[in-house]
């Protein structure tokens, strides 16, 4: 079972309906039990770093995702602000983040002279840096996803980083270590790429 963690903070509903799409058994959740029984676990989220951290801590979700997540060691995927989440810090916020991934966040700084959009919203590919690992499996090329973000990811590992995209300069657009993923787009909203994601996610990862 594949749980959606439920802290009221995002578009849960798309994800549970792509999860079922590729024949998932999925539910949207926030209790503690069922947390613990899922296979698999994914971070959505929507709106304000520190916002998302009030909201988790409230739900007293905090400590049980970091036990899941760095003790039982359960395959988690982050998407746009839970991504973010992963990393420890955010340009955002004053809260630190999860710090599951060397990384941090921090607001697009748009070149001179350039007539870059903030945020960044719409289609946008992404280049992987590690094509070989299953969860990029049989995406159509060039990937392609749909993006709102006016905060970027910014690996402080190169290792870690799995994907970029470019947006009047390349930033880190996927992160990944052992069982945590976290990726800045909206697979839920990609269409076939992002469907193939969900698919990958639930049927082959468990680690980077």
């Amino acid at each position: 079972m594949i749980a959606i963690v439920d802290y009221d903070v995002g578009n849960v509903g798309s994800v549970l309906n792509m999860l079922r799409k590729v024949g998932a058994k999925a539910e949207i959740t926030r209790d503690p039990a069922a947390l613990r029984a899922a296979d698999k676990l994914v971070l959505p989220g929507v709106g304000a770093f520190d916002e998302a951290i009030a909201h988790l801590r409230r739900f007293e979700l905090w400590d049980l995702l970091n036990e899941l997540v760095l003790t039982e060691r359960k395959p988690i995927l982050g998407v746009c602000l839970g991504a973010q989440l992963m990393t420890r810090s955010s340009e955002e916020g004053a809260q630190p983040g999860f710090g599951w991934l060397d990384a941090h966040i921090q607001r697009f700084r748009v070149p001179e002279g350039a007539s870059l959009r903030i945020p960044h919203m719409g289609w946008n590919i992404v280049k992987p840096t590690r094509p070989d690992i299953g969860i990029f499996k049989g995406v159509a090329d060039p990937m392609r996803f749909y993006f709102v973000h006016s905060y970027h990811m910014v690996a402080d590992s190169p290792d870690i980083a799995l994907g970029t995209t470019p947006y009047g300069q390349e930033f880190v657009s996927v992160l990944g270590r052992d069982n945590i993923l976290a990726m800045q787009y909206h697979p839920e909203k990609s269409h076939k790429y992002g469907l193939q994601i969900y698919r990958n996610f639930v049927e082959q990862f468990q680690s980077c």
